[in-house]
């Protein structure tokens, strides 16, 4: 684990998780101050018939303003977006975001790995991964991606996840930069927000 990495011009921050994440959100995201620079994207695995329910909670409980997330829409600082149900959540070299229905990949779609690896491509060393309570494999592929295009990734603490497995398998195969309990989770985003 690298320690005190330095992170110049983030431009994305990327949420994964699946089962006991949105527990973990619903702790980080009321402590997260105003963001500038970057925006931040959460990508959850969650039922195809949830509609806006996801967003309109993580509305309710952030601080930060929350936008729709539309085929073509603009990714813009300050904003989180919420992937929505039953798409794949893809990021294009003109800061847009745009939505695919291919196969499900890890049997969700929303895939985890799919975002990671998409804004990899596009963003590089300014993305962020964070990689939160799951109980299957998906997002691992996608931390090892963003690593390789000299991303930050972060994984939560096991013990502070409700289900433990995912962050477990992604600490076994991907050398994470951090690992981070809720409360660090949030120093880390902030003190990114604080170097702008």
């Amino acid at each position: 684990m690298e320690e005190n990495k330095v992170i110049a011009d983030c431009k994305l921050v990327i949420i994964g998780g699946s089962a006991g994440s949105l527990h973990a959100l619903m702790q980080i995201l009321p402590e997260l101050p105003q963001i500038y620079s970057f925006a931040i994207v959460l990508v959850l695995h969650r039922k195809n018939t949830d509609e806006e329910t996801l967003e309109e909670l993580i509305r309710l409980k952030s601080t930060v303003n929350v936008n729709v997330v539309e085929d073509k829409v603009p990714l813009l600082p300050g904003f989180i977006y919420v992937a929505p149900s039953n798409y794949h959540l893809l990021f294009e070299k003109n800061d847009t975001l745009s939505l695919d229905t291919s196969e499900k990949v890890n049997y969700s779609r929303p895939s985890i790995d799919v975002s990671f690896e998409s804004a990899s491509e596009v963003y590089k060393q300014q993305l962020v991964g964070i990689l939160l309570s799951g109980s299957n494999a998906d997002g691992t592929q996608g931390l090892n991606m963003i690593k390789s295009f000299g991303g930050t990734i972060v994984v939560q603490d096991p013990e502070s996840a409700e289900m433990p497995f995912m962050p477990n398998n992604a600490i076994a195969n991907c050398n994470p930069d951090y690992v981070l309990n809720n409360q660090g989770i949030i120093e880390f985003i902030t003190s990114i927000n604080n170097q702008e």
